[in-house]
Formats: structure tokens, C-alpha cells, sequence
């Protein structure tokens, strides 16, 4: 079982399970941002470049609890996105340019 840990990579970030919608919802609330339209991906036109995928994706540290004896997470998502988003501004985030050429082509695409 010591090599078994040994040769292998563990999920520790949380067994508290998100939905995609309630992680845009709540980096909205951690950027003070009161009014979001979420997006879908149309299924219907297949697999699409990272992050869209056609079937639900999740981890979770369970082996990491069992094989580690991990206790879990100390902080929630919630909580970690306010420090997260004051260090992101901190390093000029907001104001950066950023390229949405794949965006735009996968919401006009799913006739967004």
C-alpha cells in the first residue's frame, strides 16, 4: 500500500461537489459582480475544446481521505475565491487583454 501512495496523484481540493453554475455564480459574487448570464454548450454538437464536455466531471479527495487519512479541506470555494480573485487583481488581472476567438466560435456555434 506505501508504494501505491507512492506512484500515485490525489484530488485534494474538496468533497464539497459544485455544479458549473454555482462556480460562475460564485466567482460572480467574488468580483462583485450582481448580474451574470450564464452560457450552456449545446451537446448536440459534440465534444468542443476544454473546459466543455458532454457528460458531468468532478473530483473529489476521497482517496486521498482513505489512502492518506486526509481529514479534508480547511476552507470552502467560497471562501478561497474572495482571496483568490484581491491576489488576482493585485497582479493586474482585470485589466489584462484577453482572447475570446474560441469563445466567440463555440457560442455562435451553439447559436447563443
Amino acid at each position: 500500500e506505501a508504494a501505491a501512495v507512492e506512484q500515485t496523484f490525489f484530488n485534494c481540493g474538496t468533497n464539497q461537489l459544485e455544479t458549473y453554475d454555482e462556480v460562475a455564480l460564485l466567482c460572480a459574487e467574488a468580483a462583485g459582480v450582481s448580474e451574470v448570464e450564464i452560457q450552456h454548450y449545446d451537446v448536440s454538437l459534440g465534444k468542443a475544446k476544454f473546459p466543455f464536455r458532454l457528460t458531468d466531471f468532478y473530483v473529489a479527495p476521497d482517496m486521498a481521505m482513505e489512502k492518506l487519512g486526509w481529514e479534508g479541506p480547511k476552507n470552502s470555494l467560497k471562501s478561497d475565491l474572495s482571496w483568490y480573485y484581491e491576489s488576482y487583481k493585485a497582479r493586474g488581472g482585470p485589466e489584462k487583454e484577453i482572447e475570446f476567438t474560441a469563445d466567440s466560435e463555440v457560442l455562435v456555434a451553439s447559436n447563443v
